[in-house]
């Protein structure tokens, strides 16, 4: 059915367009696939809170370290190299219904590139849609303070009233810590009447008593984060593609015009397949004896050496296929003649020939 909608697809193309088409013919149109490389770099940003009352957290509490001032900082983790593929329209292939080619078991994906001959197309990964209100589960609910009527009344009051509400505070925390050894050890009267439910209630009591000491040594929050870099390069003189970018431990990722700031450099060579496409197309004309070609292209990649440096250190390097840097290299037609065709997997990245068997 999808094939079907396809010849259908092409033949409205083939009147509104014939730049590639011949006008009145039933054909396929597919198109070789192009390459981009994509940088992913991972930073962690870091965000120190200070507590509300610090300044008294080694009086009343003993903690030393407590944060005292907000403050955010940033680490750089490392990169990845990887590629996305896109289709390369300077690049399409036709087949006519009338070269004698079984060419209805053709596999054309949604975008238009060559992914298989003679096989059924794969099964797309659905995600599963989240039902109605399901959203909600993953959201929180806030948690309140467990204030008690003594701190309430500590933060009422006129002068002072930092001090007296951090000392009420700090005795919740020591009441919070008692009952817990008192749970722990046995010695309440009415305890919970299995292990489980003993597990809930000293959870809570953990979670009460991390939120009030969070209120004098102040909260740390770390966070992943990414910045993506890419470039989609075409044409036989594009041959390098060179970035230079910044990061600083108090901005993260920043300008040039920041001189603390440590240089993260992106080397990218594009290695072409041009001439060897030239020598090949002349070696064609010169060898009568070549096999007869189809119109099924197959793509022989060219290739990028990807080198990010960090402070000039070599941090991360890797070779990848770049499909529109490559040749166009038909099948031979006798592949696709006889009673047992062949069944042929491409590969949707790079457009070569991941598979032939019958």
């Amino acid at each position: 059915m999808k094939t079907f909608l396809m010849v259908l697809l092409t033949i409205a193309l083939t009147n509104l367009n014939d730049n590639y088409h011949e006008a009145g013919k039933s054909e396929m149109v597919y198109y070789s696939p192009k390459t981009s490389v994509r940088l992913d770099f991972t930073y962690e940003e870091r965000r120190e809170e200070a507590g509300e009352f610090a300044e008294f957290a080694e009086e009343l509490l003993g903690i030393k370290d407590a944060i005292k001032e907000d403050k955010t900082t940033y680490t750089f983790r490392g990169v990845e190299i990887g590629t996305h593929t896109q289709v390369d329209l300077k690049r399409p292939h036709v087949i006519h219904a009338e070269n004698g080619m079984p060419w209805l078991l053709v596999n054309i994906n949604d975008r238009g590139l060559l992914v298989g001959y003679n096989l059924p197309p794969e099964p797309k990964e659905h995600k599963k849609v989240p039902e109605k209100g399901a959203e909600w589960s993953r959201i929180s609910p806030t948690k309140v303070l467990p204030y008690t009527e003594e701190i309430v009344e500590a933060g009422s009051m006129g002068a002072g009233s930092l001090r007296a509400q951090a000392q009420a505070v700090a005795k919740q925390i020591f009441r919070i810590r008692e009952t817990r050894m008192y749970l722990l050890n046995g010695e309440v009267e009415h305890a919970p009447a299995d292990g489980q439910a003993m597990e809930l209630v000293l959870k809570e009591l953990r979670r009460q008593e991390k939120q009030l000491v969070e209120l004098f040594t102040g909260k740390v929050t770390k966070e992943i984060k990414h910045k993506h870099v890419g470039s989609c390069p075409y044409g036989e003189n594009f041959k390098f593609w060179n970035e230079m970018l910044y990061f600083s431990e108090e901005n993260g990722f920043t300008g040039a015009d920041n001189v603390d700031a440590d240089k993260i450099k992106i080397n990218v060579e594009f290695v072409h397949q041009y001439l060897k496409k030239q020598e090949e197309g002349k070696k064609a004309k010169k060898d009568k004896n070549a096999p007869e070609p189809s119109p099924i292209m197959y793509n022989l990649p060219g290739s990028a050496i990807a080198l990010v440096y960090y402070n000039d250190d070599l941090i991360q390097s890797k070779v990848v296929p770049m499909a529109q840097f490559g040749i166009d290299v038909p099948l031979p037609k006798e592949l696709f003649t006889g009673a047992e065709l062949p069944k042929i997997k491409f590969s949707e990245k790079t457009g070569g020939v991941i598979s032939i068997t019958k």
